[in-house]
């Protein structure tokens, strides 16, 4: 305890966590609505491209930041235009991702220096964000969330039922397109804790497990990004005291969440929840009659 108090004190500890903390809260948020419109292949897609377009960038000679987050949204409207039904989405999902990787194999190729950087996204850097990267991390984010504030009823009524928020005049295709941008800004978030590699674990499993925990949108959110942040912030002290990679504890979190609430915790809620509904006590005083 004592050791990590004193690693506190340190700037780039510091970065970490408020880097962290705001990773976590807009991929708790975010990863609600990717669970319920199926997207998980979606999600690789953006990152496994994203690193496509860092590595465009640092051939560039450019900042891979910027170009992770040009290559998530150049795939995400590319998957939003060609494939909005999600009947045909993961074909077209299949397609960018096997073309986008290929470039990136080739950028990675023509790079006659260390791809340090590049490499170092596949894996995640948390512990390297400098306070730039944090101030362009909550810009990113706010205006991440901003974003998914201003589409969050249409949203979720094309994510419900979207034949009938179709019919009834919602724009259900202009709807998966910003989600996906909404999405890319997440997961090039994302990216800098955990990497491209692992980047199912804050924009997947926090919302599958708070899915398995209430049916309420709303109080799913709030489990989503409770548990985003105990996996997120929980294993960057974890990391710190250790010495081993942040991936590692993240991801771990993250699993043992996930099984708590699908196998622990959710199917004790439900059964509590059946016991209180009205109509389970008219039922039992006929029984007892």
């Amino acid at each position: 305890m004592d050791q990590l108090v004193s690693l506190l004190a340190y700037e780039f500890v510091q970065n970490a966590i408020a880097a962290g903390f705001v990773i976590a809260i807009v991929s708790g948020i975010v990863s609600g609505f990717v669970v319920a419109r199926n997207m998980s292949f979606a999600v690789h897609a953006l990152a496994e491209l994203g690193f496509t377009g860092a590595a465009g960038f640092i051939l560039l000679r450019l900042s891979p930041v910027f170009g992770l987050l040009v290559g998530t949204a150049v795939t995400a409207v590319f998957i939003g235009a060609l494939g909005v039904r999600a009947r045909g989405r993961d074909v077209v999902v299949g397609v960018v991702m096997a073309f986008g990787l290929g470039l990136g194999v080739l950028f990675i190729t023509l790079y006659k220096g260390y791809a340090n950087q590049a490499f170092a996204i596949l894996f995640g850097t948390i512990t390297g964000v400098s306070r730039g990267d944090v101030l362009l991390l909550v810009a990113i984010g706010a205006v991440t969330l901003i974003a998914l504030a201003a589409v969050y009823r249409p949203l979720t009524f094309a994510t419900v039922d979207p034949e009938v928020a179709e019919a009834r005049g919602v724009p259900v295709g202009a709807l998966a397109v910003v989600f996906l941008l909404i999405m890319a800004a997440a997961v090039a978030e994302a990216i800098q804790v955990v990497g491209v590699l692992l980047i199912l674990t804050l924009l997947i499993t926090p919302g599958a497990a708070a899915e398995r925990l209430t049916p309420r949108p709303g109080l799913a959110t709030a489990y989503s990004v409770g548990i985003a942040l105990l996996c997120t912030i929980g294993g960057i002290l974890l990391s710190l005291v250790t010495n081993a990679p942040v991936s590692v504890f993240v991801t771990s979190l993250s699993f043992a969440c996930y099984l708590l609430a699908r196998f622990v915790i959710g199917p004790r809620r439900r059964e509590l929840r059946l016991a209180t509904a009205p109509g389970s006590r008219a039922r039992e005083k006929a029984t007892t009659a």
